[in-house]
C-alpha cells in the first residue's frame, strides 16, 4: 500500500509501497485512512529536526492527525464495528512496570519517557492507505463531522488545556455563579498565543467554555485571520498594533494564557502581564533559536504574590479526543463556517510534498479517498 515516510539518515522524504497490516489481536481494528492532517510537527519532521524511525528500520512513515473508518474489527471488539469513523490518538504506552501512567491508560503523563508516538517517536504514522490498532487507541466520531473531523486530534490540544485549567483554577473562588451564563469560563478572560490552527482552534474551545477570548497575533488587523478570529466571537488583537507591554490596556485583567506558538521570547513577555490566580498554559515546542534574556526576579515575584500557575501540556489522552469530538459538534452548530474555513488546502497523497514542505494556509490535509 502507499505509504509517505522519511528516510532520516539520507534526509528523504518519499512515497513509499508499506506492507498492508493485518489484524493480529480480537481487540485490533483495521481502518482504512480517509485524511491526515498536516502540522508543524510533520513539517520539522520533514526538515529532519527529528523523528525516529522504528527500531531496526531505516524510514518512518508519518502523519499523526488520521480519520478513517472501520474495514475489519477483531472478534473481541466491543465499542466499533464496520463503517464507523474513528480518529486515533497518537501515544502508546511505554510498557515499564515503574509508569503508573501508561498502566492506567494515561501514557500522555508518563513518567519513564519511553512511550512510543505513531507517525513521531519509533512507531509508523497513520499516512498510508490502512492502519491497523487496539481500539482502545480509537475514538469514534459521528457521520455528520465526516468534513472536519480531521480537526479533532489538533483540537484534542486545547481540550487536555482546559481539563487542566478546571483541576488547577479548583484551588480557588474561580466560578461566576450570578452570571446568566454558567459556562466556567464566564467572567474570565483568555488569551491565545498566535492563529495557526492550534491557535485558532484553542480559542474556539475558549469561547465555547465562555470565555472572553482574545486572539493575540502578528497579522494585521484587518487580515484574514482577524475576520476568521471576529467570526466566531473572540477578539483579534495584532501585535502590529498592541506591544505586549499594552495588552493589558486592550484585553483587562489575564486570566489564562494558551500559548500555541513556540515563541519563547513572546511567551515570557506576556507572562509579566498575566493577573491574579492567573493560568499560563505552555503547548509549543520552541525551534532552535537564540537564547532570550527574562527578568526571572519579576517572574518569581508575580507568581507568588499573585498566586499564578505556569504549566506545560502535550500529546493527549482519551478524555480529551472525547472532549474534542463534542465541541467539534458545538463548533458546527455555532461556527459552521468559520470551522470549515481552518481547513485551507486538501492534496492528493502523490501531491504530499507541497503541504509538508510549504508554510501557506491554516490547515492542510492529505487525502487518500
Amino acid at each position: 500500500m502507499k505509504a509517505v515516510a522519511v528516510f532520516p539518515e539520507t534526509r528523504e522524504i518519499r512515497l513509499i509501497e508499506h506492507p498492508e497490516p493485518r489484524i493480529e489481536s480480537p481487540t485490533e481494528v483495521k481502518v482504512r485512512v480517509l485524511e491526515v492532517g498536516v502540522c508543524g510537527t510533520d513539517k520539522e519532521i520533514c526538515a529532519f529536526h527529528y523523528g525516529v524511525p522504528p527500531r531496526g528500520q531505516g524510514h518512518l512513515v508519518i502523519g499523526h492527525e488520521a480519520l478513517g473508518e472501520v474495514v475489519e474489527a477483531g472478534v473481541g471488539v466491543r465499542t466499533l464495528k464496520k463503517g464507523d469513523l474513528v480518529v486515533m490518538t497518537v501515544r502508546r504506552p511505554c510498557g515499564q512496570a515503574g509508569c503508573e501512567s501508561c498502566k492506567i491508560g494515561r501514557q500522555d503523563f508518563c513518567f519513564s519517557g519511553a512511550f512510543t508516538e505513531r507517525g513521531i517517536k519509533e512507531r509508523h504514522g497513520f499516512m498510508t492507505e490502512y492502519v491497523v490498532d487496539d481500539e482502545r487507541f480509537m475514538v469514534a466520531v459521528p457521520r455528520h463531522l465526516r468534513d472536519v473531523a480531521i480537526l479533532v486530534e489538533p483540537l484534542t490540544i486545547a481540550e487536555k488545556a482546559l481539563i487542566q485549567v478546571w483541576q488547577v483554577q479548583q484551588r480557588l473562588p474561580w466560578s461566576c455563579p450570578h452570571a446568566p451564563d454558567h459556562k466556567p469560563g464566564v467572567c474570565h478572560h483568555a488569551v491565545v498565543l498566535g492563529a495557526g490552527p492550534v491557535g485558532l482552534l484553542g480559542a474556539m474551545a475558549f469561547r465555547a467554555a465562555g470565555f472572553t477570548t482574545y486572539v493575540y497575533s502578528r497579522e494585521g488587523p484587518t487580515s484574514e485571520k482577524a475576520r476568521l478570529v471576529e467570526s466566531f466571537g473572540a477578539v483579534y488583537v495584532s501585535s502590529e498594533e498592541t506591544p505586549v507591554e499594552r495588552l493589558v490596556d486592550r484585553v483587562g485583567t489575564i486570566d489564562v494564557v494558551y500559548e500555541a506558538t513556540g515563541a519563547s521570547r513572546l511567551s515570557f513577555e506576556v507572562l509579566k502581564q498575566v493577573g491574579p490566580n492567573a493560568a499560563f498554559v505552555f503547548t509549543g515546542v520552541p525551534g532552535r533559536r537564540g537564547s532570550a534574556e527574562i527578568d526571572t526576579d519579576l517572574l518569581m515575584r508575580n507568581m507568588v504574590l499573585k498566586n499564578q500557575v505556569v504549566f506545560g501540556t502535550v500529546n493527549a489522552g482519551r478524555d480529551a479526543f472525547e472532549a474534542a469530538v463534542r465541541d467539534l459538534g458545538v463548533f458546527m452548530e455555532r461556527w459552521p463556517e468559520a470551522t470549515r474555513k481552518l481547513l485551507t488546502g486538501r492534496y492528493r497523497v502523490e501531491d504530499h510534498r507541497e503541504p509538508l514542505l510549504s508554510t501557506a494556509g491554516i490547515k492542510a490535509v492529505i487525502a487518500f479517498n
